[in-house]
């Protein structure tokens, strides 16, 4: 149980910070990049979210996708911890692969209706799928990281999963608020 009655605790102002298990490492380190990563795409979906509750367009489809994103907002936090402990660390929390499956459900759940895509989507549209799009990519960044983290330490593999399904799941959700909308990538256009 996480409890924080003080804030600031000054352990950090040499420019270290603490992991699970109590190993102190340099806020610069690839872990600690990583997990940021996952923390700033936690922030982007609480963006993501807020348009989907302003969002009168998609109606009930708005207010199942922000019930979505915040159970993987806590999942994100799940991530986080996982990705803050290094090495075997008894009862970590990690992820698990029914957290994956669950992204892999409502993948094929939201992209059922969708039509086939015959290019690639530009990021955009409405706002709603803007905001998708930017955590999209924050994502794929998270992803990035805790693979060339995984390079060089030990990383739970079921944590580079998930991040890869959340960004598909982004990408989708991200068409499901164009509507059928979506604006394509044609090739060379502007030569």
């Amino acid at each position: 149980m996480v409890k924080l009655n003080k804030i600031y605790t000054r352990t950090g102002d040499d420019g270290s910070t603490g992991l699970v298990g109590g190993d102190r490492v340099s806020k610069a380190s690839a872990r600690v990049g990583c997990y940021g990563s996952v923390d700033e795409a936690n922030a982007a979906i609480g963006l993501v979210i807020v348009e989907a509750s302003r969002t009168r367009a998609t109606g009930p489809v708005s207010r199942s996708i922000a019930r979505e994103l915040r159970v993987i907002q806590n999942d994100l936090f799940d991530l986080g911890a996982d990705l803050a402990t290094a090495g075997e660390v008894e009862n970590a929390l990690r992820v698990v692969a029914a957290q994956v499956e669950r992204l892999e459900g409502l993948i094929d759940a939201f992209n059922a209706p969708l039509e086939t895509l015959t290019s690639f989507v530009l990021p955009g549209g409405t706002p709603l799928a803007a905001a998708m799009h930017l955590a999209r990519t924050i994502v794929r960044r998270a992803e990035r990281e805790a693979v060339a983290l995984a390079d060089q330490e030990q990383v739970n593999p079921g944590a580079i999963r998930y991040l890869n399904r959340l960004s598909d799941l982004l990408f989708v959700l991200g068409r499901v608020a164009n509507a059928g909308r979506d604006e394509m990538w044609v090739p060379g256009a502007s030569r």
